[in-house]
C-alpha cells in the first residue's frame, strides 16, 4: 500500500531526471536509425498482414463463403488475435534469433487476425448486386470476388491496413524491449544504466516519429474514405438514371 501511493512522487521523479534530454548523446548513439528500425518493421509486418489476411478474409466471410470454409478461417482469426505480440516474439526469437525478423514477422502474424476479421466485416457488408450481375452473366466464385467484392472493399480494407500500421509502429518499439529489433532494446539499455537523459531523448524522438505518421495516415485515410463515399455516391446516382431510362425512355443528362 505505500509504494501504491507513492508511486506518482516516484514516476515525477523519473519524469523529472529525463529534463533536459541528451539529444546529442541519442544522436552519437545512432537513436534515429533504431526509431526508423522500428518504423520498418511495423512497415513489413503490416504487408505481412495485409497479404495473408485479404484472401482470407474472403473464405470467412458469410456472404461469399459455405459455412465449412469459414468456420474453420473465423477461429483462426480468434486464435491468432488472441496472442499478443509480445508472446509471438518470444516463440519466434529462438527460430529467426535476436533482431527485427522476429519483430516483423510477430507483428505480422498477429496482424492476419485483427486485419482479417475487419475485412469480412467489410466483405460482409457489400451491396451484393454487382455480386449477382457476375452469376447473371456465368462469370466463377474468384470472378465474382474480383469485380463484384473486391472494388467495393478495397478502400475500406486499405484506410485498415494503414491504421493497423499505426497501431504496429508502437508495437514494434515495445517489442524491441525483449530483443525483436528497432529502438526498445536501447530503451531498456538506457534504463538499466538510469541514464535518465538519454532515455527522455529516446522517448522524444518515439514520439515524435509516432505523431508524424498517426497524422499523415489519418489525412491519408481520410481521402480514401471519402474517395469511396463519393464513388458510392456516384455509382447510386448512375444505377437510379439507368432505371429511370428504363421506365420512361428518357435518357437522363
Amino acid at each position: 500500500m505505500d509504494r501504491l501511493l507513492g508511486a506518482p512522487g516516484d514516476a515525477w521523479d523519473v519524469f523529472r531526471r529525463m529534463v533536459p534530454p541528451a539529444f546529442g548523446e541519442a544522436v552519437d548513439r545512432g537513436v534515429p536509425g533504431k526509431v526508423l528500425e522500428s518504423v520498418h518493421i511495423a512497415w513489413i509486418g503490416t504487408l505481412i498482414g495485409a497479404v495473408l489476411s485479404l484472401p482470407l478474409a474472403f473464405l470467412a466471410a458469410g456472404n461469399v463463403a459455405p459455412v465449412w470454409i469459414r468456420t474453420p478461417v473465423r477461429q483462426l482469426f480468434n486464435v491468432i488475435r488472441a496472442v499478443p505480440e509480445l508472446i509471438l516474439a518470444v516463440i519466434l526469437i529462438p527460430i529467426t534469433g535476436l533482431g527485427p525478423w522476429a519483430g516483423a514477422l510477430a507483428i505480422g502474424v498477429h496482424s492476419v487476425g485483427t486485419l482479417g476479421k475487419w475485412a469480412t466485416e467489410a466483405i460482409e457488408g457489400v451491396d451484393p448486386g454487382p455480386l449477382e450481375a457476375v452469376a447473371a452473366t456465368g462469370g466463377r466464385w474468384v470472378s465474382g470476388m474480383r469485380w463484384g467484392v473486391l472494388p467495393q472493399v478495397l478502400p475500406v480494407v486499405t484506410s485498415q491496413w494503414l491504421f493497423r500500421f499505426e497501431i504496429n509502429v508502437r508495437a514494434s518499439a515495445v517489442l524491441g524491449m525483449i530483443g525483436a529489433g528497432g529502438v526498445g532494446s536501447e530503451l531498456v539499455s538506457q534504463l538499466v544504466f538510469r541514464n535518465f537523459p538519454a532515455v527522455g531523448a529516446v522517448l522524444a524522438m518515439t514520439i515524435v516519429v509516432v505523431l508524424a505518421i498517426d497524422t499523415a495516415s489519418a489525412a491519408v485515410r481520410r481521402r480514401i474514405i471519402r474517395g469511396a463515399v463519393s464513388g458510392v455516391d456516384e455509382g447510386e446516382a448512375d444505377r437510379n438514371a439507368a432505371v429511370l431510362t428504363d421506365l420512361t425512355g428518357i435518357r437522363t443528362p
